[in-house]
C-alpha cells in the first residue's frame, strides 16, 4: 500500500509540473489535483506538501538573498488560489506553515523570506490566524525554530492584540 500511495504523489506531482509548464489556468490545476487527490486517497494535509514542494521547485532562484524574498513572493502570488483550495483543514494548514518552515530552512537564501511568504498566505487566506498562532505556541518544527519565532514575533503580538480587541469589542 505505500509503494502504491508512492507512485500515487509521484503522478499527482507529475500532473501538477505538467498542468502548469502548459499554462493551464489555476482553476483547471486544482480541479485536475482534487480529481487526481480524490481517485488515489492522497488526504489534503499531504497534497498540500506536494504542491509546495512543486511549485518551488519550478522556479529559477536568485542567488541574492536580498532578491530572493521579493522574487518568492512574486512567484507564490500567482500561486495563492491553488494552496487555498487545498488547505480546508487545520491539518493542511499546519503542513503547510511547516513545510515552508523546513523549506527556508534547508534554503539559506530564503531564511529572511519566511515571514513574508506567512504574511502572503495569512493576507490570502491561504492560512488562518489560528493556524499560524497554534504554529508559532506548539506546532513549529524545531528547524531554525529560534530563527523563525523570532522572525514572527512582531506579527504574532499583532495578532494576539487584534484578537484581543474584538474580545473586548464583543463585550461592549
Amino acid at each position: 500500500m505505500a509503494q502504491a500511495s508512492q507512485e500515487a504523489k509521484r503522478e499527482l506531482t507529475q500532473l501538477l509540473i505538467d498542468d502548469i509548464n502548459d499554462n493551464k489556468t489555476i482553476k483547471d490545476i486544482i480541479a485536475d489535483t482534487k480529481d487526481m487527490s480524490a481517485k488515489s486517497n492522497i488526504p489534503e494535509h499531504e497534497v498540500i506538501g506536494l504542491i509546495w514542494s512543486t511549485v518551488m521547485s519550478l522556479a529559477e532562484w536568485n542567488k541574492k538573498e536580498e532578491l530572493v524574498a521579493e522574487q518568492a513572493l512574486k512567484h507564490l502570488r500567482s500561486y495563492t488560489q491553488l494552496f487555498e483550495a487545498f488547505t480546508s483543514t487545520d491539518r493542511s494548514e499546519m503542513a503547510l506553515l511547516l513545510k515552508v518552515q523546513e523549506f527556508c530552512y534547508e534554503n539559506m537564501h530564503f531564511m529572511k523570506a519566511f515571514s513574508k511568504i506567512v504574511l502572503l498566505f495569512y493576507k490570502t487566506e491561504v492560512v488562518t490566524e489560528d493556524s499560524i498562532l497554534k504554529w508559532y505556541k506548539e506546532g513549529h518544527s524545531n528547524k531554525g525554530k529560534m530563527h523563525f519565532l523570532e522572525q514572527m514575533r512582531k506579527f504574532i503580538e499583532w495578532l494576539q492584540n487584534a484578537e484581543e480587541e474584538t474580545e473586548s469589542e464583543e463585550e461592549d
